[in-house]
């Protein structure tokens, strides 16, 4: 089954999870209508659905074969994006001054969505380039910024992020790469790099490879490290290509997914050293590159709702055609189509309202990014910026997570043949394995969360969001709708258990941090549940208030009551978990054998 964008979803969720509306009306995206916005991702959801997705099964079968270190795309992935381009789909965010289009960042979400959506690892090479083009535009100098940003806004040329050495993964602080100065402003960088996505391919004459590396007098740990451009080709002072660099990719991983995304092993320096240009200043590189890692979260996220989505899809589709027993109710003759059994109606409905969750979420993280860049005030952009520090790791551990968890359900619903690679269904799943993992395991954002999130303001910040969320359950109380079952009930149970969940891990952060830290994952969970479900009771008052037709009411209401009623009453168990359960985790050791 192919791949069909959610339009009208996609645009309910931006206009009231993610207050579209509200920041056109405020003039945060100058003249840009809704009408506009829906022209753009109906355009994008075509491309996606009809040049995309059609490659992805193909490309998993093919891979990307290495031979002479050189990498083959799969066949006709090379057309694909370059029509791709030509679009200007690659420039949806970035700078018009170096010809980008300037759209902001709820658009370039919603359509990344749909890019990953039809494919994972299409999807994957013009990710980083974004992460690549945000942070050479925000801290590279004017002549790196003229002589880059041009051809990888256009595609010309592709971008990746080197950070991860054997002996530096998630701790960066073991960093062996070495960067010596040249005397004439460039480096010469010499290491390896492991897990590089696109580090080598043959879609485009170039890649711009951004290395973080260490000077020999740099202070140890992360305080050393530096950022640098790294291109395979050189590029001569009238912006053509020149020679080689000293550059190659040495071998390319064999992985459970995403096989049409080749991850390389880059080795810098065979013949003295590659050369880089420092971006920004030594040793405050890891910052620059933070830029490219925190958008790339949110990118990440939503992968995790483009997964999701396609899973979903696939599955009802087939629910709908395959007949098994017969189901109470079911009026028709002979076996019935599954989708009528009460137990795949839970799990469809457990995939639909997952992914919409998720959804909600991903676009209101988007929304606060572009309050932080496009606010008329300080205090505006402040509290934007804020909001999206709150809300990224939210939205990374959270989306990811269910990811995973709708592409495996996607799999249980079509039985044994779920488990046969030709449906498609098994591809789903080994794709999201990776999305909890890389750009900060699930585990480091609920530490990051925990740690360093909550505590932003004094616990302002998240004082603020819990307040919001009240007001949402407040406002379906209010409704008085027979239609919303116990919806209030159980999402104001959730939002108590996460503000109590707060509090505890609050104190426990003055007094035990262990204590903190043992309760990470589960907060990170809980906070998505009831983030994600007073996201869909907001789009869900929505739909009753504005008028929408009969079935996307009824869709929308019996969403977020399902969420509400079967998903969101996990929290209280989680806050449990949280105040309760830290000294059962800190007891325990695991011996090699027992």
């Amino acid at each position: 089954m192919t791949y069909r964008a959610p339009v009208a979803d996609m645009i309910a969720a931006l206009k009231h999870s993610a207050g579209l509306e509200a920041a056109l009306a405020d003039g945060l995206y100058g003249d840009l209508g809704l009408d506009d916005v829906q022209a753009i991702l109906e355009e994008a959801g075509k491309f996606a659905g009809e040049r995309i997705a059609p490659l992805n099964m193909p490309g998993d079968r093919h891979g990307t074969p290495f031979r002479d270190g050189q990498v083959t795309m799969p066949p006709g992935w090379k057309a694909a994006y370059d029509d791709w381009c030509a679009a200007g789909w690659n420039g949806l965010m970035a700078s018009p001054d170096f010809g980008g289009q300037g759209l902001p960042c709820v658009i370039n979400s919603a359509c990344l969505e749909m890019w990953n959506a039809a494919s994972g690892a299409f999807g994957l090479g013009p990710l980083l380039t974004q992460g690549a083009i945000e942070a050479i535009a925000a801290h590279a100098s004017e002549d790196l910024k003229a002589t880059y940003l041009p051809k990888m806004i256009s595609g010309e040329w592709t971008g990746t992020m080197n950070l991860t050495e054997p002996s530096a993964g998630s701790d960066l602080a073991g960093l062996r790469t070495k960067a010596v100065r040249a005397g004439d402003g460039t480096y010469r960088i010499t290491g390896s790099k492991i897990f590089i996505t696109y580090g080598e391919h043959d879609l485009t004459d170039n890649i711009i490879h951004l290395v973080l590396a260490r000077l020999p007098d740099a202070p140890a740990g992360t305080k050393g490290i530096s950022l640098f451009i790294v291109p395979k080709v050189l590029v001569n002072a009238d912006g053509s290509l020149g020679e080689r660099n000293d550059v190659r990719c040495h071998s390319i991983e064999h992985k459970l997914g995403v096989h049409a995304s080749p991850t390389c092993t880059m080795v810098y320096g065979d013949k003295g050293g590659a050369v880089g240009w420092l971006v920004g200043e030594e040793n405050r590189g890891l910052m620059a590159m933070f830029t490219m890692m925190n958008n790339a979260r949110l990118a990440v996220a939503l992968q995790g709702v483009a997964v999701a989505e396609r899973a979903t899809q696939q599955a009802i589709a087939y629910a709908a055609e395959r007949r098994q027993g017969k189901a109470a109710g079911f009026a028709g003759e002979g076996m019935s189509p599954i989708i009528h059994h009460p137990d795949v109606k839970r799990m469809l409905a457990t995939m639909r309202a997952s992914t919409r969750a998720a959804r909600s979420i991903c676009y209101r993280l988007a929304a606060a990014l572009d309050r932080a860049h496009l606010g008329r005030s300080e205090a505006e952009r402040k509290a934007g910026h804020a909001r999206a520090s709150l809300l990224t790791p939210v939205a990374k551990a959270f989306a990811t997570d269910i990811g995973n968890e709708v592409a495996s359900l996607g799999v249980q619903v079509h039985g044994g043949m779920g488990f046969v690679e030709e449906t498609g269904a098994a591809q789903h799943m080994r794709d999201a394995r990776i999305y909890a993992i890389y750009e900060g395991t699930n585990g480091i954002q609920a530490i990051d969360l925990v740690t360093r999130k909550i505590g932003l303001d004094g616990g302002g910040v998240v004082a603020a969001e819990i307040a919001a969320m009240r007001e949402t359950v407040a406002q379906v109380a209010g409704s008085n709708a027979e239609d919303f079952g116990t919806t209030a009930a159980r999402l104001g149970e959730a939002v108590d258990a996460l503000e109590t969940a707060t509090r505890h891990l609050l104190a426990a952060l003055g007094s035990d941090a262990e204590e903190a830290l043992a309760g990470a994952t589960p907060y990170a969970r809980l906070f998505g549940l009831a983030l994600g479900g007073t996201g869909l009771a907001a789009k869900a008052l929505a739909a009753r208030a504005n008028g929408a037709g009969e079935a996307a009411r009824a869709e929308a209401v019996g969403l977020a009551r399902f969420f509400a009623e079967n998903l969101a009453t996990a929290a209280p168990g989680l806050a449990a978990t949280i105040t309760g359960g830290g000294a059962s985790v800190r007891g325990l050791d695991f011996p090699l054998a027992s």
